[in-house]
């Protein structure tokens, strides 16, 4: 059978791979998308995971025309409560930043499912077999691997992936309070877990939220294991332990959905581009989600090579999108923004995993002096606004 020449061939099956190809097909490429949907079998699981999406991923999905949908079911961020291990406490608001949210909560599942179905109507997209799994190769001048961090086709094309687990474990959940949330997201660095409660709509809204926990492996474990109760009490106890009177500010916490873990670890890919082949997303990149900007890094991606490519065709219309120098432009202009943003979050934590006295005093006194410093703060929030 022989397959149509395709200007893109788009391999993934998450929300950077669907944004990416709707982006690309609404600016007139002919899109192939290779992609793996669940075919009989067992169910998945219901994802619980959920994102923090900033100001630059909104636009993205706006111009997509998915926004709409997905920001009725979504929560915004109007404050942003961190703390310390000690006395260090760090605040964020909108109203200070002149923004009107500092993020929006949205539930993964919902993300991917809208961005399906809009891809279902796309003009230019013909969805083809997912690579390496009896799928013919597809003639197209471009490959764009989005197949997450385990990508097959990455470890094909010959590309390291430099990678450093953490030893910990993201552990996700969704719960529900008595009190509400008031669209306050909250974390605290432990020592040398980290633990955010992010507010969410579901399956109450105003007093539900995401849980993101990352915790030594070998804790995670023995969390992941407690019975429902016995992980409630589990949580109010590590509240309490690093702010005391925590539990009481957010109200009792319930598990409404089943707990998931996976590994974590700082990664990155020693290329991103070549002749024909291009990376985004976790296939390029992975952070500590600490910060929230994994989805966001990967959406910026999509938002880059989008812009790098239409520029081009507008501009120099004999490079084909697959043109190794053209996607050199891309890798160079994502590079330094994701490297800085690893760097943030990989820094942070190391900083608070060392319990060693003194710097745990240098750390709290530093978190307490930035609080004071509003035109830094301002400049950091802007920088994650637009990862």
């Amino acid at each position: 059978m022989t397959i149509k020449k395709f200007d893109v061939c788009v391999s993934g099956s998450g929300a950077v791979a669907r944004s990416l190809a709707l982006a690309l097909s609404s600016n007139g490429w002919r899109v192939a998308w290779a992609c793996a949907e669940q075919q009989g079998g067992q169910a998945k699981a219901e994802d619980i995971r959920t994102y923090a999406l900033n100001s630059r991923s909104v636009a993205l999905l706006e111009r997509l025309r998915i926004w709409p949908g997905l920001q009725a079911a979504s929560t915004p961020v109007h404050d942003m409560q961190i703390r310390g291990d000690g006395r260090g406490h760090l605040a964020f608001s909108a109203w200070q930043q002149c923004v009107s949210e500092l993020a929006w909560i949205v539930d993964a599942a919902a993300l991917e499912r809208l961005l399906g179905e809009a891809l279902k109507f796309a003009p230019h997209v013909t969805v083809v077999p997912p690579l390496g799994e009896g799928g013919q190769p597809v003639d197209a001048d471009l490959l764009a691997i989005c197949e997450g961090k385990h990508s097959v086709t990455r470890a094909a094309l010959g590309v390291d992936f430099t990678k450093a687990d953490y030893g910990h474990w993201g552990v996700a959940a969704r719960l529900n309070s008595s009190q509400p949330h008031q669209g306050v997201a909250r974390q605290w660095f432990r020592s040398p877990d980290v633990l955010a409660l992010l507010p969410f709509h579901d399956p109450v809204p105003g007093s539900s939220y995401g849980l993101v926990w990352s915790l030594p492996q070998a804790r995670a474990q023995e969390v992941m294991a407690l019975a429902p109760a016995e992980f409630e009490a589990a949580l109010r106890q590590a509240l309490d332990e690093v702010d005391p009177g925590a539990s009481a500010i957010v109200g009792p916490l319930s598990l409404t959905s089943h707990v998931a873990a996976w590994p974590l670890a700082l990664a990155q890919a020693e290329r991103w581009s070549g002749p024909g082949w291009v990376l985004l997303g976790d296939a390029a990149h992975q952070v500590h989600p600490l910060a929230g900007q994994g989805l966001n890094l990967g959406l910026a991606d999509v938002d880059t090579l989008v812009s790098t490519l239409t520029a081009s065709r507008q501009l120099e219309p004999w490079r084909t999108a697959g043109d190794e120098r053209l996607l050199r432009r891309y890798a160079r202009r994502r590079e330094l923004p994701t490297r800085a943003m690893a760097g943030v979050t990989d820094g942070l934590l190391r900083l608070f995993a060392d319990e060693r006295a003194p710097l745990r005093e240098l750390r709290n006194t530093g978190m307490a002096l930035l609080d004071q410093m509003s035109p830094v703060k301002r400049w950091l929030v802007s920088r994650a606004l637009d990862a």
